[in-house]
């Protein structure tokens, strides 16, 4: 009866591997949604604020999107996609079959959805034997922005940017103050840069007043008179076509470095429209100094051969 078991579990084993193959195939267009999502690279993006244990509770299989550690070796329906696997996982399939009670598995919960931290070979098994339940000690991490189990790791990027974004405009009535609505990023972090930025401009201008500006007659100081002239600069020399998926919100704050990296240098006031030249034409000698590389590695590749 054993070696049916072991049998059984090996079969078993290697009809998940294949149906992790197959998974992988209809993934070419869009592979990030069959591949398990790494734990520390979402937390990374979110930043949760403290966390909570839950205990032991029954979790939604569904729900388990990503591991810890061992996201390489499964795929995003916990298929496994190595052979070293085989060992571990198909003991715990014959655990299964002699009706072994195995202890939960420890998942963290972030944002609605789950990431194994211990237990992703009985994740895997209970995926694979159709179960839509496991039994699980949970700790939940704080997060306010919710997740799907659709999503991928750009997609939790855009959400956290969109939540920045909103949180940002909630809390300095941005739209109503400039009038406008453009101020988009496609990284998270940029508008607590924003605001660090418009804080400098507030203690310039405070340093010619009476009285202290209140923030929003300084942010709409900062629109009109430092960011608009610079993104109207980032046009003028069509920097948007040398950074395919930036914004011109992006390339602002690329822009202010260089900008004051120039002013260090020289060690005087250097025009905004300078300044635009000079980091356009320092970004076209570092992408031909880069295909330069690439092609002389790739020369040395092909002489080998």
């Amino acid at each position: 009866m054993a070696d049916d078991y072991h049998t059984q579990a090996e079969r078993d084993f290697y009809r998940a591997k294949t149906k992790a193959l197959t998974s992988r195939i209809f993934g070419i267009l869009r592979p990030s949604l069959f591949e398990l999502m790494p734990f520390d690279e979402a937390k990374r993006l979110i930043k949760p604020q403290g966390e909570m244990y839950r205990g032991v509770t029954s979790v939604r299989l569904a729900d388990i999107v990503g591991s810890e550690g061992r996201y390489r070796d499964f795929n995003r329906f916990f298929f496994p996609k190595k052979e070293h696997l085989k060992s571990r996982w198909t003991g715990i399939d014959e655990l299964q079959y002699k009706d072994v009670i195995l202890p939960p598995v420890v998942l963290y919960e972030m944002g609605g959805l789950y990431f194994v931290r211990d237990g992703n070979h009985r994740v895997s098994v209970a995926r694979a034997k159709g179960q839509e339940f496991i039994d699980a000690e949970v700790v939940s991490l704080k997060s306010e922005i919710q997740l799907t189990p659709d999503m991928s790791i750009q997609d939790i990027k855009r959400a956290v940017v969109e939540y920045e974004k909103q949180r940002f405009y909630r809390e300095t009535n941005y739209v109503n103050v400039v009038g406008s609505d453009d101020l988009v990023f496609s990284e998270p972090g940029r508008y607590d840069t924003i605001k660090e930025h418009v804080l400098v401009h507030k203690y310039f201008l405070n340093q010619n007043m009476a009285e202290e500006i209140p923030f929003h007659e300084a942010l709409f100081s900062w629109h009109e008179n430092v960011y608009q002239p610079i993104c109207q600069a980032i046009e003028a020399e069509n920097l948007l076509s040398l950074f395919p998926g930036r914004t011109v919100s992006d390339l602002y704050l690329f822009l202010v470095a260089h900008w004051d990296e120039l002013k260090r240098t020289f060690g005087r006031f250097v025009e905004i429209g300078e300044a635009a030249e000079s980091f356009k034409i320092q970004t076209k000698r570092g992408r031909r100094r880069f295909f330069y590389h690439i092609r002389t590695l790739w020369g040395a590749i092909c002489k080998k051969k």
